[in-house]
């Protein structure tokens, strides 16, 4: 079921998620999605990208739009400008906190394996390692791109993001478990219940990496209109004037959200933007 409040005047900046919002069938950007989009995009208004995904996993999206939009990565740790392949701004955890975040994993949660997504001066910087992860991490998708590296090696440098894996968990029971302890030296969040969590700087966050964006490149951060799927989301739905959240989303992201449109396999994002661009 999908329920809408009235729709505020035309958004100033519209903001989405990628997998599981913005991507369909096949994880492709369908015609229709693509048309709604750049409906946007020739109207003016900016359209930007807010995922977990890191700069080296946006060129496909780029591809599937054909036009190349700002994008915060790695849930708001990273600004990244695919029209110049160019990381504009990146927010890290340190050496010391990880470390620390490190300990804190292996007396909570033995068995847990640690990878680290680290970011360059591009989304394919050769002089950094972009995602290395410890001998026990297990991956949580397919085909992973990861450097394989000793568990030290993952703490030594500093990184958007420490991901923590636990097969056979939930995700959510994760965030349960660390939360506590964490507060003030991470923000904490998961994208898939299957057993892996994510954890960026303090008070980095989707809702905070649009803000940023807005600061460093000028755009209008007023009348966002945002769309999500995940609990990753859910801080950029609540900033939005109108928070959109998909047909299968988490039910914590619904209920976030202002709005729940349909899937993203049945063009949930574009059914909402063409009541504005038609």
């Amino acid at each position: 079921m999908t329920f809408r409040l009235p729709l505020p005047d035309r958004p100033g900046l519209v903001a989405s998620d990628v997998d599981g919002t913005l991507l369909g069938h096949g994880e492709r950007i369908s015609a229709r999605t693509r048309d709604a989009v750049l409906s946007v995009v020739d109207s003016g208004t900016p359209f930007v990208l807010a995922t977990g995904r890191p700069p080296r996993w946006i060129a496909p999206v780029v591809d599937g739009l054909g036009y190349a939009p700002l994008a915060v990565c790695a849930n708001g740790a990273v600004l990244y400008d695919p029209a110049s392949d160019r990381v504009l701004d990146a927010s890290t955890l340190d050496v010391d906190t990880l470390v620390w975040l490190s300990d804190l994993i292996s007396s909570l949660m033995p068995g847990a394996g640690l990878a680290a997504e680290r970011v360059g001066a591009s989304a394919h910087d050769a002089a950094t390692p972009q995602f290395v992860s410890s001998p026990d991490y297990r991956h949580a998708w397919l085909n992973p791109d990861d450097t394989a590296v000793s568990s030290d090696e993952v703490l030594a440098a500093p990184a958007v993001k420490l991901l923590v894996r636990l097969a056979g968990a939930t995700s959510h029971s994760m965030v349960e478990a660390l939360a506590p302890h964490v507060a003030g030296k991470a923000d904490i969040t998961y994208s898939t219940d299957n057993g892996l969590v994510e954890l960026s700087a303090p008070g980095v966050t989707k809702a905070s990496g649009l803000l940023r964006l807005a600061e460093v490149t000028g755009l209008e951060a007023a009348s966002v209109t945002a769309f999500g799927d995940m609990p990753n989301d859910i801080p950029m739905l609540s900033l939005a004037q109108h928070g959109v959240a998909v047909g299968n989303a988490h039910p914590e992201a619904k209920a976030a959200a202002d709005e729940v449109t349909d899937t993203n396999s049945d063009d949930g994002v574009a059914k909402v933007l063409e009541r504005w661009w038609s």
